[in-house]
């Protein structure tokens, strides 16, 4: 089978991002499916550059697109890879089936016109609940255009062949427009080979003018908007006299530069931004780090969020701390590895750090069950078998 693979987003494990796209497209040509992936680069200088990486064979168009545009500039971004990737796709030859995988929504505009004009079905997998999260965020407040995005979302839905979400809340959320038996839920994939518990790198430390002494929490990934993460800051700040620990965030985005000038103003230099880095350094950084924080803006719909940050740090032996009321929330509970707390407590935030600190038990306890629950739940060797198995079925 041909499977045309539409991913704005496409990284490989060399790059900064989430990577699952990869690993499911792995999966598929072990099955002996052939892959084209449909994606965009910022950075080939052509205006369509094909490569074959690991088997797959990509295709990137020249959108640019970062964490620190506009909300028009990435309007604008995704409207440009909607019709690109539209033409583009209609070209590829010999397609069997298409997998579009959001966000945003307009990614499942190519595969909706190859259905309409070419008979070929597509799957839609669900990352985030749009519209409904730029809506409850205020970035879509148009009661017209609201409307029209809710009938596409509802459109994309009910022309797939199958639809897989990556949580249960967004499981549910498409469950109010179709039917069980066409809605699957695989959650984004821990990476047990990637991300595992080992001797800290000190010299890595040293390098990164951190201390090889201190209680290190981290945050990393994505400081957008979405993951509020002015909360950590807030508990840094009950922290601040604390000079036993550190707060590390790798990765970017919109809020990076306010978070900074913070930090700044208030003279908090237990917290260190350290920028983006491939997989490889992320996981050395992750784990020398004795906590893993996970952060969202306090919004309903951001409680079905599926992180690739949680799962990396389930990999990573980590407890974790999230601040979101859903599905992590409960999680972290069930397994015992990790605790949630209210992201407009920081008071608590800084309580549920000390308690981590000062318990070694607990904490250890809870890294293990981290891992545990990666290996046997997880990994990504049991959830793109699952996608493969998806695939054999049908659906």
């Amino acid at each position: 089978m041909h499977i045309l693979y539409i991913h704005q987003y496409f990284k490989i494990p060399s790059e900064p991002g989430g990577t699952r796209s990869y690993w499911v497209a792995k999966r598929f040509i072990e099955e002996g499916h052939k892959v084209t992936m449909l994606t965009t680069s910022s950075s080939i200088q052509e205006k369509i550059v094909h490569k074959t990486i690991d088997g797959i064979e990509v295709i990137y168009l020249k959108v640019p697109y970062n964490q620190n545009m506009s909300i028009m500039a990435r309007v604008k971004s995704f409207i440009n890879f909607m019709i690109k990737s539209t033409r583009l796709a209609l070209k590829v030859k010999n397609v069997d089936l298409a997998l579009a995988t959001s966000t945003p929504l307009t990614v499942g505009f190519p595969a909706l016109v190859l259905k309409k004009l070419r008979k070929i079905p597509f799957i839609f997998e669900v990352r985030d609940l749009w519209p409904e999260v730029p809506i409850q965020m205020g970035g879509l407040n148009n009661k017209l255009l609201q409307k029209l995005a809710v009938n596409f979302e509802k459109s994309i839905y009910k022309n797939a062949k199958h639809i897989v979400a990556l949580s249960p809340g967004m499981a549910a959320g498409v469950l109010k427009y179709e039917p069980q038996e066409k809605v699957s839920m695989i959650p984004n994939m821990a990476k047990i080979d990637a991300f595992w518990p080992r001797e800290k790198n000190k010299q890595l430390q040293t390098e990164l003018g951190l201390r090889t002494d201190s209680f290190k929490l981290i945050h990393f990934g994505a400081l957008g908007l979405a993951n509020g993460a002015m909360s950590i800051i807030r508990g840094a700040e009950e922290l601040k006299e604390d000079t036993s620990i550190e707060f590390i965030f790798i990765g970017g985005g919109s809020t990076e530069e306010e978070l900074k000038n913070y930090c700044q103003k208030h003279q908090l230099k237990q917290v260190h931004f350290l920028g983006r880095f491939p997989m490889e350094e992320t996981s050395e950084i992750v784990n020398f780090c004795d906590v893993s924080m996970v952060s969202f803006k306090d919004l309903p719909i951001l409680y079905t969020n599926s992180p690739n940050k949680l799962f990396d740090s389930l990999s990573a032996g980590k407890p974790i701390i999230v601040n979101s009321a859903g599905w992590t929330k409960e999680m972290v509970e069930k397994h015992n590895c990790g605790v949630y707390v209210n992201p407009h407590q920081p008071t608590a935030l800084a309580q549920a750090i000390k308690s981590l600190q000062v318990d070694d038990t607990l904490k250890n306890e809870m890294a293990k069950n981290a891992r545990k629950l990666a290996e046997t739940t997880y990994d990504k060797s049991i959830l793109c078998d699952q996608y493969a198995s998806l695939i054999a079925a049908g659906n």
